[in-house]
């Protein structure tokens, strides 16, 4: 998209999730509901088109960009607003622990052959699609869960109750050596994507709907640089999002690892047993 187009299309965003905060925000209120259907009249009062798709605007600030300041300014110390589903076209503002996923760059960045196919690579059309097929082609959720994992449906759409319509960028199924089964939903992060923890809870909780019996074990892929891919197990408690576990992977040719490369590796994967 034309940088000016995208511009023209945040700041009519920005527009319209500041007039909805507006409209129901009050001091000392740190949650409140609001619909969909309030956009309409809010497109018309302001005298802006309203977009096609009226959920990108929704969308935008749980996931891509930040909200506007006048609204991240009423926002008690330590804490953020973010937007929850809540039912069918429904949604919540509401304040939260301020709480940010990032790659800690001390870690170790482990080399695995790059099994990608050449075609896949080339035709990536977005940072998305390009780091879910790098870790699907690469299988880099078993190399990081320590399970056999199969991919069984990317960019699911479905609802979940009491949260509305959401979408798991991809959910794998696996199994371990025990025989316990898991269900993995993965989130892909590229560009200016945030870590958040309303994307982890709702997929954990769609998790929890639609395979009840499975070990659910959510986890966040992240590019970063040099090739680089930050794999995280996330979890949820008390609210907050919570890193079980990160792990650096960097996908190159075979010849690009060395002996003391395998040295290493082998040294820590003894000292882990």
């Amino acid at each position: 998209m034309p940088k000016e187009k995208k511009e023209r299309h945040q700041n009519r965003y920005q527009a319209i999730i500041t007039q909805v905060f507006d409209s129901h925000y009050g001091n000392g209120i740190t949650e409140f509901e609001f619909t969909r259907d309030e956009f309409m009249a809010i497109a018309e009062n302001l005298g802006i088109v309203l977009p096609k798709n009226v959920g990108d605007v929704i969308y935008s600030f749980r996931y891509r960009n930040d909200l506007p300041q006048s609204i991240t300014n009423t926002a008690a110390d330590g804490l953020e607003w973010v937007i929850e589903g809540a039912g069918r076209a429904r949604y919540r503002f509401k304040q939260v622990r301020l709480n940010r996923i990032v790659p800690r760059e001390e870690l170790l960045t482990i080399k695995v052959p790059d099994a990608t196919p050449e075609i896949i690579a080339a035709y990536a059309l977005s940072d998305e699609q390009a780091l879910l097929a790098r870790v699907r082609y690469n299988r880099l959720v078993d190399m990081f869960l320590g399970v056999t994992a199969f991919s069984l449906q990317n960019h699911l759409r479905t609802t979940v109750r009491g949260v509305g319509q959401i979408e798991i960028d991809e959910i794998y199924v696996g199994i371990d050596r025990h025989g316990r089964q898991f269900v993995v939903p993965v989130q892909a992060k590229g560009g200016s994507d945030k870590h958040g923890s309303v994307q982890t809870q709702q997929d954990i909780s769609c998790c929890s709907e639609k395979f009840p019996d499975l070990i659910c074990r959510a986890v966040s892929a992240q590019f970063m640089s040099d090739d680089r891919i930050a794999m995280f197990e996330l979890t949820v408690q008390a609210g907050e999002i919570k890193v079980v576990d990160e792990k650096h992977y960097q996908l190159v040719p075979a010849s690009s690892i060395s002996p003391d490369d395998l040295r290493q590796y082998a040294s820590r994967g003894a000292n882990a047993q």
